[in-house]
Order: structure tokens, then C-alpha cells, then sequence
């Protein structure tokens, strides 16, 4: 049998727009994927909701159908995306008035089942993570377009695939290596050298989005339309594989994919193979996002120029405790951001940001009265007194927290393109997530001459939020290297490098198939990146601060 050839047009809400018209127009391709949903995005849609009840879904989608629901047609593309949100049966409804209007004959389905928030009271969206049979049932029924709203991101790809070759529950193998492809696909550019840290290997000016060639087995081929931007290479294909994970079992709610069995495989310019992919039955419950407001936020950027940096930011602090004290704020953070250089030639880089960031469930605790006070410093503060911007009342902000329900709590159902409703059973069998046991390590290297240097000389690494956890997931570009990072890189050596993770737990899991480490630090993004804890709020960047970080390299890996 023929692989599938599925492709992803979207990685999140807000992603190129004319990429569905790329990846329909750029090559062959059987079916195309569109991810719109994250933690922060059901938030966005949630507070839409509460405006108009017939909102909540990803209105970018609509349009970009509108423009090229025709071509898809013509060409036999059948598009498969989670822009439903927290309304997939209202996106379903627009896309069939769309297709109506613009006379192309188009059989439309959506899965629900996701929606647990009145269950949830006190939440703005409480939405189960669903699976890939839904999608499956959808599109065994002939569907060309199909709409869901909370499902995991690779059940995009895992419907798909297990529709094409007609899988059933149970055959975990060939699930996990689906997961697996639909991992690396689900981010779009990120798995063709889109946020690579290795990004000058290739013009990334403008990366193609991905597809995958899944065989019937569950292997597959990671690979892009021919003469797009970017580049497809066993690091790119890693570094995605690592992206928003933590041990080797990578849970979901169809199968368990072992990640510690991923084998890949250079099979060509811009072809990347992955197979020998193992599955377990999933685990007894499922994920449930929940999203609510946490209160209310309110933030000013002190610049302070040139000399006595430190006093500067002291004498703010004393002159704003009386504010503060009047009714003091839930919570209260100051930083100091040393971003100046002494003796600088530019104004700028003469400069440190002293941060005040408060929060409080009372708008009016975290509004114009600090913001009132802050501005009321400006000839009576420090020498330059100003702000990067002027401070303003305080806006709200979300927290996420996720939960967990049995199988048989959601009410999983394909509802087909001629109306019939179709209920999706959970699994038979589940299997309790347990860590797996600790892999062997390859030997050290022998002892040598190092130099002090940047852990990115020799490493990759990408990072991401789940939650209010962070991981990051580091590889090493050789076997030697690998040898080196794995005895090297523990989890008190992280801690030791980002200082901030010294007080929070930190775990190691060693993949080394994959030649990486993956470090889940928990708690290091506060309650979700809508609270916006720190400043970096969904840890993007952390795996790049890593790679800058000095060791005592060895001069052979140099």
C-alpha cells in the first residue's frame, strides 16, 4: 500500500496564512492538518466565547478555507484541524454555509466530546484531551473536511492514518509510530529549521511546513514540499521529537508511544525516517485543560541609566512601599534586568529595566493607584526617571491547571457529515504511566584537555511550557559528544546552570537512541503562561540560555 502523505498548514493560532495554499499547491499530498490550539489559545477563545455564544472556534481557519476550499477539492485534499476549539460544531456550521456560498460540494463532520466545563464550575474552559478515532470515523464516513476541538495534537495525524490503513484500538505499535510523525508535524516549521538551534545549516528566511510519508507499519518519512525554505535533517526532526515532553513514555489517550524506541534515519536531502517506534496500551485517564481567570495583573519598566544602577532601583523600591503598603497586592515582584555596559556609546545599551509586576484578584488593588503612583515619581525619583512605556490599570490574566477523568467521562463522539452520531468507545485496555527504568549510559570519555566553552558548541537543545512546567530537551551532534553530555549534563549541573530551577525539582531522562537528554523543571512558569510569571512565560528560550552556559569542554569534541 501507498503511504499517506499527511501535511500540517498550522502551528498555532495566528501562523502564516497562505500556508494552506502552499502545502495544496507545493506537491502531493493526501491529507493536511491544521493545529491552532494551545493552553493560552483556549484561554483567548474562552473570553471570546463569553462575548458572543456563537464564538469560540479559530475564525483564521474560515478564511483560509474560503480561499482555497476549492483547490483542496479539485485536488482530493482532505483537511483535518482542531480550529473547532471550544465550538467545533459552530466552525463545522460556517464551513457548509462557506461551501454553499461558494458552490463546491464539500461533506463536512466534527467531533465533540471534549467540553467538560459545566462540570468545572469557576472555569472559563475545561476541555478533555481527546483522541484519533473520532477523527477516524469521521473520515471512514467519507468527510473532506473535519473539525474537532480538544484532541492532542498528533490525534491530527493518528485519525488520519489509522482511517487510510484501517487500524483499530489495540494496535499500539503502529499508533505510536502515527504519534510520533504527528509530534514533529504538529508545530509546522519548527521540524524544517523554523526555532533550530543550529538555524544557520540553512536559509530559514521562510521554512516550509512539514508532511509525513506514514507507511502502513507506522514508520514514516519526515520530509517537505519540494523548493520550499528550510531544511529537514535528523537534528531538526529531534529537536521537534524532544519539543513539550518528559520521560520516554509519551502518553496518550489511544496509545503510549516509547519514545526511548524512536530510531532515525538521514533517507535523503530533506527526508528524515523514523521507525522502529513502540506502543503500550494508554493510560487509564485522560487530561483535562483547565483554564480560569486568576485575577488581575498590572506591570512598569523603570529604565535606569548610566551610574549607580543598584541605588537607583533602591530608592524606587522605598518610594513606591507606601503604595504598596496602602493595599498591598496579592503578590508583589521586582527584577532587576542588568542589561547596561559601562562606559556605552549608546544611551540604550547605558541601560538596566527595573520590572514591577503585581497581582491581585481586585482590579482596583493592581490599577490606577499603583500605576498613579509610579507616574507621580517622574520629577521626584531618580536622576532619567523613566518608564518604557505609561503604566495603566491593571488587566486580567488566566491560569491553566490540568486535571484527570477516566476514559468513560467524556462522551467521545464522531458527528458525521449527514448528521448521524457516532459514539467513540474508550480503550480495553489502559496501562498505569510509570517511569521507565534508567537506560545504560555509553562509557565516559577518557580523561583530556578542556576548554572552557558554550554547551552549544556541542549541543542543540529546544524548550517549551507545559502548564507550569518547562522542559528542555538537550542532544549531542555525535557519538562522542553523547558519551561526554551524558555524564556530564546531570540534574544538579542543570541546576547549577539555570539558577532559577535550584529550588524546584528538576528530572533527568536519558533517550539514547536520540542521543538527548530531556530535563522536566517543574513549576518554573507559575501557573501557565497566561499568568505570565517570568519573562520568558513559556519557556521558549530557556534551552538556548542552557547552550550559552560555559562547561570544561573537551578540546576533542571542539
Amino acid at each position: 500500500m501507498n503511504p499517506l502523505r499527511i501535511g500540517n498548514f498550522s502551528g498555532f493560532y495566528g501562523d502564516r496564512f497562505d500556508a494552506l495554499r502552499e502545502m495544496l499547491t507545493g506537491g502531493e499530498v493526501d491529507v493536511l492538518t491544521g493545529d491552532y490550539l494551545a493552553e493560552l489559545t483556549m484561554l483567548i477563545l474562552a473570553r471570546d466565547r463569553l462575548k458572543d455564544p456563537s464564538a469560540g472556534y479559530a475564525r483564521t481557519f474560515l478564511r483560509q478555507l474560503e480561499d482555497c476550499l476549492g483547490l483542496a477539492h479539485e485536488r482530493g485534499v482532505r483537511i483535518v484541524t482542531n480550529a473547532g476549539g471550544l465550538n467545533p460544531a459552530g466552525l463545522a456550521g460556517a464551513v457548509r454555509e462557506s461551501a454553499e456560498r461558494l458552490g463546491i460540494p464539500v461533506r463536512v463532520a466534527h467531533v465533540e466530546g471534549d467540553d467538560l466545563t459545566a462540570g468545572h464550575p469557576g472555569t472559563l474552559a475545561a476541555h478533555a484531551y481527546l483522541g484519533g478515532f473520532g477523527i477516524a470515523a469521521c473520515l471512514r464516513a467519507g468527510a473532506d473536511v473535519v473539525v474537532t476541538g480538544r484532541v492532542t495534537d498528533a490525534s491530527l495525524v493518528t485519525g488520519p492514518a489509522a482511517a487510510h490503513f484501517g487500524w483499530q484500538p489495540g494496535e499500539y505499535d503502529r499508533l505510536a509510530g502515527a504519534v510520533v510523525a504527528g509530534h514533529v508535524l504538529e508545530c509546522g516549521p519548527q521540524a524544517t529549521g523554523g526555532n533550530y538551534s543550529f538555524f544557520r545549516e540553512g536559509d530559514v528566511r521562510r521554512p516550509g511546513f512539514p508532511l509525513a510519508e506514514i507507511h502502513a507499519d507506522g514508520s514514516s518519512v519526515i520530509t517537505k514540499h519540494p523548493g520550499t525554505g528550510g531544511f529537514v535533517d535528523v537534528g531538526t526532526v529531534t529537536a521537534q521529537l524532544l519539543y513539550e515532553t518528559g520521560g520516554a513514555r509519551y502518553a496518550g489517550p489511544d496509545v503510549t508511544a516509547r519514545l526511548d524506541t524512536v530510531r532515525l534515519g538521514q533517507d535523503g536531502p530533506d527526508r528524515v525516517r523514523i521507525e522502529g517506534v513502540r506502543g503500550e496500551a494508554p493510560p487509564p485517564t485522560l487530561k483535562v485543560g483547565l483554564n480560569r481567570l486568576g485575577g488581575f495583573r498590572n506591570e512598569v519598566v523603570f529604565v535606569l541609566t548610566g551610574l549607580d544602577i543598584e541605588a537607583k532601583a533602591d530608592l524606587v523600591r522605598a518610594q513606591l512601599a507606601d503604595a504598596l503598603a496602602k493595599s498591598p497586592p496579592t503578590e508583589v515582584r521586582w527584577d532587576l534586568v542588568r542589561t547596561d555596559r559601562a562606559d556605552a556609546d549608546t544611551e540604550e545599551t547605558a541601560s538596566a529595566l527595573l520590572r514591577l509586576v503585581v497581582r491581585d484578584p481586585d482590579e482596583r488593588v493592581v490599577g490606577r493607584a499603583l500605576s498613579g503612583a509610579a507616574v507621580e515619581l517622574a520629577l521626584a525619583g531618580y536622576p532619567g526617571f523613566h518608564v518604557l512605556s505609561p503604566p495603566g490599570k491593571g488587566a486580567p490574566y488566566g491560569v491553566f491547571e490540568d486535571v484527570y477523568v477516566p476514559h468513560g467521562g467524556v462522551d467521545h463522539r464522531a458527528v458525521l457529515h449527514d448528521g448521524r452520531r457516532v459514539p467513540v468507545p474508550p480503550p480495553q485496555q489502559t496501562r498505569t504511566l510509570d517511569d521507565v527504568p534508567q537506560p545504560p549510559l555509553p562509557d565516559p570519555l577518557p580523561p583530556g584537555p578542556t576548554r572552557r566553552a558554550p554547551l552549544g558548541l556541542v549541543a542543540g537543545a529546544r524548550s517549551g511550557d507545559k502548564g507550569g512546567n518547562a522542559n528542555v530537551g538537550v542532544w549531542a551532534r555525535s557519538d562522542d559528544a553523547w558519551r561526554w553530555l551524558a555524564h556530564e549534563l546531570t540534574a544538579e549541573r542543570f541546576r547549577q546552570l539555570i539558577p532559577e530551577s535550584r529550588d524546584l525539582p528538576v528530572t533527568r531522562h536519558p533517550l539514547p537512541n536520540l542521543r538527548a537528554l530531556n530535563f522536566v523543571v517543574e513549576g518554573i512558569v507559575g501557573a501557565g503562561v497566561a499568568a505570565r510569571h517570568r519573562f520568558d512565560p513559556q519557556a521558549k528560550a530557556l534551552g538556548e540560555w542552557l547552550r550559552s552556559r560555559h562547561l570544561d569542554i573537551p578540546e576533542a569534541l571542539l
